[in-house]
């Protein structure tokens, strides 16, 4: 895998018929959200839901996930280059996703699709977070063949090559970098495997809180992509010394513990599936 890693040129372009073009990125935003759902349903059989309602509240969660993927990528990120190209806003295929736009959507639609069907927002918010993790691991392979989403310059035996055109001003005699996109996904990936090892102990137990399992992926994504931020080496607006990947890393962590204190006032805690 590091040789591959080290010698392979990619490229965003899958396959060209015609005036198509097929994007890596979009096939596999595509395949991390299949594979994700495809989880969660599993998952939720567990806890005797039926997955026409995951079906229906996927749907929901693509929709505005994707819309607040990319409105605070363009916002929040890249402004200054998007309002002189507002045409290119929803060119999606060509990368440009903030994965802490979709989080925060993705709550809030979770919360009001709850809400309205009468659901609980912790139990669902448990089944999805786990598979959400999941779907990162996948998903960040779209950014290896964007070339985007790498750090410092590397000699190690897993460093990537990035092409003259993507390397960053100061930058464009080094052709080796940190596979940031690959640490990340196996970090989501070890997050994703341990709450659903957590699920499964928990349904074992005799009585359990839901909610857990939620606020732990929100502390740990976000711990994370705090982190990772240090390598990286893309321009990013920054107050105060830090990132806004960092900024928006840390309200996930405000968020997680607003959620948790929320949970507290719960005075009802859910017996497991059997």
């Amino acid at each position: 895998m590091f040789f591959w890693l080290h010698n392979y040129q990619p490229s965003a372009v899958l396959a060209t018929i015609g005036p198509l073009k097929i994007y890596w990125y979009g096939l596999i935003i595509a395949l991390a959200i299949v594979a994700a759902a495809m989880v969660a349903i599993k998952l939720a059989r567990c806890y005797h839901i039926k997955k026409e309602l995951l079906w229906d509240l996927f749907f929901y969660l693509v929709i505005f996930g994707l819309i607040g993927d990319r409105l605070v990528d363009v916002f929040l990120y890249d402004w200054g280059y998007f309002s002189q190209h507002l045409w290119e806003i929803p060119q999606i295929w060509h990368g440009g996703m903030a994965i802490h736009g979709a989080l925060l959507f993705g709550l809030v639609t979770l919360w009001i699709y709850t809400r309205r069907k009468k659901l609980s927002f912790w139990l669902l918010g448990d089944i999805l977070m786990p598979v959400v993790a999941i779907g990162q691991a996948i998903g960040r392979w779209g950014n290896y063949f964007n070339q985007e989403i790498f750090g410092r310059p590397t000699d190690l035996p897993w460093g990537i090559p990035i092409d003259w055109l993507y390397r960053p001003a100061g930058y464009e005699n080094f052709t080796h970098f940190q596979p940031l996109f690959l640490y990340e996904s196996l970090g989501c990936l070890a997050l994703g495997l341990i709450l659903l090892g957590w699920h499964w102990w928990r349904l074992k137990r005799p009585q359990w809180r839901a909610g857990n399992i939620l606020i732990a992926y929100l502390v740990g994504y976000a711990i994370l992509r705090f982190s990772l931020e240090f390598l990286r080496l893309d321009a990013q607006p920054a107050l105060f010394g830090l990132r806004t990947g960092q900024w928006l890393s840390a309200l996930l962590l405000v968020l997680a513990v607003g959620l948790w204190g929320a949970r507290r006032h719960q005075k009802q805690s859910l017996p497991p599936a059997s």
